[in-house]
């Protein structure tokens, strides 16, 4: 069945969250994407998002990035129970921007991939909505903020905008060991969707990322680590809207390659 035509952008709503759809014009969208922005849980916004929303729409999805609430006006689980929300409605209105079988993901940038990560442990859960993959580009995924990449960057866990977000998210320290809020700390990763985590090699996040891959791949999950190498803007490249041509070039071919591995047959 042939995607709907829709606009190339469209502001739409699901339940209290706003969100901006990036359509696929009348090409059949390789995916459907709910994406979620950068920052650090306090900051950001959809437009701030656009450059990683716009790479997966040229990879070949049909993406809804989502504006979540932001902290510390809004915390831990109640943001995360509001985004949930917003994937259910996606998934229910899935054909206004794709076919009713288009593969279903998740993605985000910083805060927004652990959202990301927490909303494909949720689905698990629940029992659905199913999806086909997650797609983490630097996720903070560790409240503890004390790897040797983070170490390097000067950032620790006081005085620094990581360690800010975290504060600001969580309100508490003792919401961190829940799976959901730090995802690192899951015990329990299997069954959940193939991913792709995104990071570089002068990534403050990168060390993070790459436990996760390794958690992931010993709980049975396929999960793919995409290093760009240094020196980059990492991870400013994903709050640059106002650059063209989009700064995540690199990721493209990679992008392609997951829709098309986590399609169904």
């Amino acid at each position: 069945m042939s995607a709907p035509l829709v606009p190339a952008v469209q502001e739409v709503q699901f339940g209290p969250l706003a969100a901006r759809i990036y359509g696929c014009g009348g090409a059949a969208p390789a995916a459907l994407v709910l994406h979620l922005h950068g920052g650090t849980f306090n900051t950001g916004s959809v437009e701030n998002g656009r450059c990683v929303a716009e790479a997966l729409r040229d990879a070949g999805a049909a993406v809804a990035s989502v504006a979540y609430p932001l902290a510390p006006g809004h915390r831990f689980p109640e943001t995360l129970e509001d985004i949930y929300g917003a994937l259910q409605a996606l998934h229910a209105k899935r054909r206004a921007w794709s076919g009713r079988t288009t593969p279903l993901h998740v993605a985000g940038e910083e805060a927004g991939g652990n959202l990301a990560a927490a909303l494909a442990m949720m689905a698990r859960d629940r029992g659905g909505p199913r999806l086909a993959g997650q797609i983490l580009f630097s996720p903070m995924l560790d409240a503890c903020l004390a790897t040797h990449s983070l170490r390097i960057a000067d950032a620790g866990p006081v005085g620094c905008r990581w360690a800010d977000g975290w504060h600001d998210y969580l309100g508490s320290p003792d919401r961190a060991a829940h799976p959901y809020a730090a995802p690192l700390g899951a015990v329990r990763l299997s069954g959940l969707p193939p991913a792709l985590i995104v990071t570089a090699e002068d990534d403050p996040l990168r060390d993070e990322c790459a436990s996760y891959a390794d958690k992931l791949r010993k709980a049975g999950v396929r999960a793919e680590l995409h290093v760009e190498p240094g020196p980059t803007d990492w991870p400013g490249a994903y709050s640059a809207a106002e650059r063209e041509p989009c700064c995540l070039e690199s990721v493209h071919d990679p992008l392609v390659t997951f829709f098309r591995s986590t399609a169904p047959p």
